[in-house]
């Protein structure tokens, strides 16, 4: 291993946390519906465990109602019961052929909660890249130790992971920033 393979394996782990990251923040509800808060439910198809979106088609019918519309009729209850499960807050009840699931309005404690809940993800994201940090420099080290790299080499491969490393630092911090202020705003 090269020491441009090491920063590049660096790189698209840090790219990994990082689209990691997006997709749990858009899990956190806002207080307008958006189909991403359903994405990670799971409905029992057959006895499989299949995501909510391989059995319905998800769509938003206003600003605060998500409509989850089921390719197959008797999937409604299976479906109803597991948005209910998820324990999202969310209350679903079926119309017609379709489950409606209306996004209750945020209070201003639970959104205190999910600023919390958004700094903690990011919190996490940032000790994700740390860790990368970490192995990358641990490689480097082995290197220079069997003799494939310079000691130079290793300080100036070192230094260009650091600053990787800020600069997924600083895009967690601005991905929390809009986050939070998307919470906030009521």
């Amino acid at each position: 291993m090269s020491l441009a393979d090491v920063k590049k394996n660096a790189q698209e782990r840090m790219n990994k946390s990082i689209e990691t990251l997006r997709a749990d923040l858009a899990k956190v509800r806002t207080g307008r519906a958006h189909t991403g808060i359903l994405d990670h439910i799971m409905v029992d198809y057959y006895g499989a465990p299949t995501p909510l979106t391989g059995v319905a088609n998800v769509t938003l019918i206003d600003a605060r109602t998500i409509g989850v519309q089921p390719y197959e009729k008797k999937m409604l209850s299976t479906i109803e019961k597991a948005i209910r499960d998820a324990d999202l807050g969310l209350n679903p009840s079926t119309f017609g052929e379709l489950v409606r699931v209306p996004t209750p309005a945020l209070t201003e404690e639970r959104r205190k909660e999910m600023v919390k809940l958004v700094k903690s993800e990011a919190e996490d994201a940032k000790i994700a890249v740390r860790n990368i940090r970490r192995d990358a420099n641990e490689q480097l080290k082995k290197m220079v130790k069997d003799k494939t790299a310079s000691e130079d080499d290793e300080r100036r491969s070192s230094d260009e992971i650091q600053k990787l490393t800020d600069k997924f630092v600083t895009d967690i911090d601005k991905m929390v920033a809009e986050k939070e202020k998307e919470v906030l705003t009521v």
